[in-house]
């Protein structure tokens, strides 16, 4: 049985940045798991979740919001652990908390080559939107040890 709580970067730092690297593979540095952590830290809003099985984490969820929309972000389940309903619980726990905060609609990104994960979301209610996303880094806000 997994249990669904909030991060404790005391009890969950290492796990979860192991879990990512493994999950995600990052190449960019301002999706370094520790400086992604740091920040989310830093909007102590209560919107990281993880997922424990037996005390271990196996599951992550971010999730944010701005007054209108929520994001999901960041889920990860432990490779070993997929397809047991663990990701199901981490995104419906997500929607929940952005529920609660009065959330009118929940956006995410995917990369458009990830048509496993495109899956995942479709059966959970989720549809690809006519939306072009644009992003900028703020290399300024990124550590200089981590610039590339």
């Amino acid at each position: 049985m997994i249990q669904l709580i909030e991060y404790s970067n005391h009890h969950h730092r290492e796990a979860v940045i192991d879990l990512w690297n493994r999950a995600f593979g990052y190449d960019t540095a301002h999706n370094t798991p520790s400086l992604a952590i740091d920040r989310k830290l830093a909007v102590d809003d209560g919107l990281f979740f993880v997922a424990l099985a037996s005390g271990q984490v196996i599951g992550t969820l971010m999730a944010g919001y701005d007054g209108h929309r929520g994001w999901l972000y960041s889920l990860a389940v432990d490779p070993q652990q997929r397809r047991l309903g663990t990701g199901r619980a981490l995104v419906r726990h997500g929607e929940q908390a952005l529920g609660a905060r009065g959330c009118l609609k929940i956006n995410l990104q995917i990369l458009s080559s990830n048509a496993a994960v495109q899956g995942f979301y479709q059966a959970l209610g989720y549809q690809v939107e006519p939306r072009v996303s644009m992003g900028k880094v703020i290399t300024a806000n990124v550590p200089e040890h981590l610039r590339g």
